[in-house]
């Protein structure tokens, strides 16, 4: 015989309920799939990315490119695009003007007689050549054949690879158009390009610094509140200490101490290391207030009695105990490392040239005839808040799935 619907949803575990009240959370839902979306793009930037974040070319502030799905006789077809050429208005004005039969008359008037064949369009297709990369994601089967000593079958998995996963079709090489999703920078590099490769300093930065940073708060706030005493008089100083301390203007202090040729990959490092050093505080004093109310459950007594060490008691049975805030608090504290990151690289004391971050791509709007004339280069600002926001949605469904005091709604 089954049990009554009360008592079977008692029966569930915590993780269970938990889940079920995330499921039913539509906003963190939402905020999920879009950080799904951003970190799957981040994985594969190489093949996503149509060109390389370093690839240049003389099209300088590119807007964005339009995609026809309609012939010029009004029927549809598969997309494409035209090439754009830069020319100078009568107010002297530099623009770009695509190549396509409505504008066939003007461009050989501003581009001269001996102008360029302005009627070919070039079809926008999946999975086309381009670029050539390094594919980090064939190195790893390539490393495993070579340890099963399948050297036969490792020669078959290629170093460098040129498969994009779209582009114009029908052009490639130096002299080819290229096509701008989200338009071009000052140098004429592919907005949409560089934004999936600085979405590998944006997205993980954040998680870099919480490992270190929730390790410290951790271990520092599980000793204080678990001795007490002298112990936690000391540590809740340095905790006040380090609270009372500008954050950002500390940030700047350490990392204008830092060599000045530092590789990107060391800046990268650098800025995680000091967004650690000054984010545990918080949390610390936090944890502390956790692990005071929990010194004195039977399990910690018990654990006492059979003469288990401090230190094995706060990390196998206080501090797992933290944990449904620390998961809370890990999604919220990772997008203000990323906005101290941005913060940063948008100053030029970040991740540097030609390398890209979010933060670093903003740095041309801190002119506003930039912004005015190329509004474009904004969009990165765009995809730092919609990581932003996602985190907070996802966050704010975590919370109120491992609060014990919310009901589990019931599906009708």
């Amino acid at each position: 015989m089954n049990a009554p619907p009360d008592v079977q949803r008692a029966s569930r575990s915590p993780l269970r309920l938990a889940l079920r009240k995330f499921a039913q959370h539509r906003l963190a839902i939402y905020g999920m799939i879009a950080l799904s979306g951003l970190y799957a793009l981040m994985i594969l930037a190489e093949f996503a990315a149509p060109y390389d974040f370093k690839t240049t070319r003389s099209q300088r502030f590119h807007p964005p490119s339009r995609i026809h799905w309609r012939t010029p006789q009004g029927r549809w077809t598969a997309p494409y695009a035209y090439a754009a050429f830069a020319v100078v208005d009568g107010d002297f004005r530099r623009h770009y003007v695509e190549a396509s039969p409505d504008n066939l008359a003007y461009l050989k008037k501003r581009l001269g007689g001996a102008a360029p064949d302005t009627s070919r369009a070039y079809p926008l297709r999946l999975f086309v050549r381009g670029d050539e990369y390094r594919p980090w994601f064939l190195a790893a089967p390539k490393w495993l054949l070579e340890k099963a000593r399948l050297r036969a079958l490792a020669e078959h998995v290629p170093d460098r690879c040129t498969l994009h996963l779209f582009g114009l079709g029908g052009g490639a090489g130096p002299g080819a158009p290229m096509f701008h999703l989200l338009g071009a920078d000052d140098l004429g590099r592919d907005l949409f390009s560089r934004i999936l490769y600085g979405s590998r300093v944006s997205l993980t930065i954040g998680f870099a610094a919480v490992v270190i940073t929730f390790s410290l708060g951790l271990l520092i706030g599980g000793v204080s509140g678990y001795f007490g005493g002298r112990v936690d008089i000391s540590l809740q100083r340095l905790v006040e200490a380090m609270m009372l301390l500008p954050g950002f203007y500390i940030l700047l202090a350490l990392y204008a101490a830092l060599p000045k040729d530092l590789s990107s990959t060391g800046r990268y490092f650098a800025i995680v290391l000091i967004l650690a050093c000054i984010g545990w505080a918080g949390l610390a004093r936090t944890v502390r207030g956790i692990v005071l109310s929990l010194r004195q459950n039977d399990y910690v007594l018990a654990s006492r009695a059979l003469g288990v060490r401090p230190l094995s008691i706060i990390v196998r049975h206080i501090l797992p105990n933290t944990f449904s805030y620390v998961i809370v608090a890990v999604t919220l504290a990772i997008p203000g490392y990323m906005l101290g990151e941005s913060g940063l690289s948008f100053l030029g004391l970040g991740i540097a040239e030609p390398y890209a971050s979010w933060g670093n791509m903003l740095g041309l709007t801190r002119d506003p005839y930039y912004c005015a004339n190329y509004p474009w280069i904004l969009v990165p600002g765009l995809f730092i808040l919609l990581t932003v926001v996602s985190f907070n949605l996802l966050g704010d469904g975590l919370r109120d799935a491992f609060d014990p005091k919310t009901v589990v709604g019931r599906k009708t």
